[in-house]
């Protein structure tokens, strides 16, 4: 090892290593659409004096030391090997280059012995913008909260950059906190046995029992290392606002039940009888106790130690399914997107399965815990994740950001489905194996969902207690 390497006094986290294993080596993209022309003279200078001293692993790449432990090493970054601006042949727009420079992207593998992250610089016009920029960042770096917050650090408001940038707030009822301890009683047990049974049909579900295979799981083996589509829509935030206080519900609850309503409209359209198939969503959760994004210089102070990193778990959700009746109400998918969730999120399983996943880890090593979360997402039907953004415009060194989305690549999973917000606007990113899903019929089955729940949420006069 040459000299220069220097150790940071930082192991590598479990989930860190679990994301970069022999069976898992997933990475996070971050698309900002910039919306005029690039000058990678005023970028690339930002890479070196804002974005590698945001965190040392930015800095360092994984070893195992002798004694089989992994840590993080600092190297030198060279950042010209770092940053990619591809050339793409003469052309008026450039959708078609710039889709099949992503799936070849989205697919590739960092060398290791480099630090994990990538930036490409794409400096052609797309129906949805003039220029890309691309962080390609390897997710044992950090989850999309560690990672959005170290882009966001680089980024300011348009229209005041000495201002900080604020999100959506995330209000949460304080009734409970009023209540003393016999009064919580009642609720604490439902929650315990609740948990007890969420945890074991975790645990079969896991280990036993399989999704069948449909029009939106093939079955296949390795499909993470086959390419892979990604295509978008987007959605007024304050239409979905709309929804959401016309039937009391949240916004999560909205996009969760018109996604569910969607992916079973689509998979009636490739096979009718698919309606009754079984399938179940993998829902990532970020498990950190904050409201919004802490600054990076907050989340490495050692008060919120911690918070960077990956504190993630996942929920698993049943589909509900598509009967014959022509009666359906659509509105049903999103009020029983409620009660799972709500049911969910009162469980504690989350974290019982985190630290038996730590359990395992000490007993049998990362890649042991690694191939039980492959199986995991393989054995369901689809992967959902969601990031709050800004409420504000942005710019990056006096470019605006017109659009900022992001997915998640490296499971056995055949489609991943991001959601992330930014200023008025909803963003969902499908990505999805190509020559199995047929990407364009899915967007419109997506946003279909979301026309039939829109005009049926506005057309009744009062909700039902739900």
């Amino acid at each position: 090892m040459d000299e220069s390497y220097e150790e940071v006094e930082e192991a590598v986290s479990p989930p860190g290593q679990y994301f970069n294993s022999s069976v898992i080596c997933s990475y996070v993209f971050g698309f900002l659409e910039i919306a005029i022309p690039i000058d990678d003279s005023k970028i690339i200078p930002l890479i070196k004096d804002v974005f590698l001293p945001i965190n040392p692993r930015f800095s360092s790449i994984m070893i195992t030391n002798e004694d089989g432990k992994r840590r993080w090493k600092r190297v030198e970054v060279k950042s010209e090997e770092h940053v990619k601006i591809p050339k793409f042949p003469e052309s008026e727009l450039y959708d078609h280059y710039f889709d099949d420079y992503v799936t070849r992207i989205l697919i590739e593998r960092t060398p290791q012995n480099k630090p994990l992250w990538e930036i490409h610089i794409i400096k052609y016009p797309t129906s949805n913008a003039t220029s890309t920029i691309i962080f390609k960042l390897h997710h044992a770096l950090g989850d999309g909260y560690s990672l959005m917050a170290a882009l966001l650090s680089c980024l300011q408001r348009i229209d005041d950059p000495s201002l900080p940038l604020t999100f959506p707030s995330r209000a949460s009822s304080s009734q409970g906190s009023k209540k003393n301890m016999i009064q919580k009683l009642p609720s604490f047990i439902s929650s315990f046995l609740y948990s007890m049974s969420d945890f074991g049909s975790s645990l079969v579900k896991t280990r036993m029992f399989v999704d069948d295979k449909t029009p939106i799981r093939s079955g296949y083996e390795g499909t993470e290392s086959m390419p892979y589509a990604m295509s978008s829509i987007s959605l007024s935030l304050d239409h979905v606002k709309a929804i959401k206080t016309k039937l009391r519900v949240t916004i999560n609850d909205v996009m969760t039940g018109m996604i569910f309503y969607g992916i079973r409209l689509y998979m009636q359209e490739i096979d009718c009888m698919a309606r009754k198939a079984k399938s179940t969503a993998v829902v990532m959760l970020n498990t950190r106790n904050v409201k919004g994004y802490q600054s990076v210089k907050e989340m490495q102070n050692s008060k919120v130690k911690g918070l960077w990193g990956n504190k993630i778990s996942f929920l698993q959700i049943t589909i509900p399914k598509l009967s014959q009746s022509k009666n359906d109400n659509p509105l049903e998918f999103v009020w029983n997107a409620r009660k799972l969730i709500k049911k969910k999120r009162r469980s504690f399983s989350v974290y019982l399965t985190g630290l038996l996943l730590d359990l395992e880890m000490k007993l049998r090593g990362y890649e042991a815990v690694a191939k039980i979360i492959y199986n995991t997402l393989g054995n369901s039907s689809v992967v959902i994740s969601n990031i709050f953004g800004p409420m504000e415009q942005m710019a990056l060194e006096n470019h605006p950001i017109s659009g900022l989305y992001f997915t998640v690549t490296g499971g056995p999973e055949n489609i991943d489905i991001t959601i992330m917000s930014y200023a008025k606007v909803l963003r969902i990113t499908f990505t999805t194996l190509k020559g199995f899903i047929d990407e364009q019929k899915f967007k419109l089955c997506i946003e279909k969902a979301f026309d039939v729940i829109s005009k049926a949420a506005m057309e009744i006069s009062q909700t039902p207690n739900k």
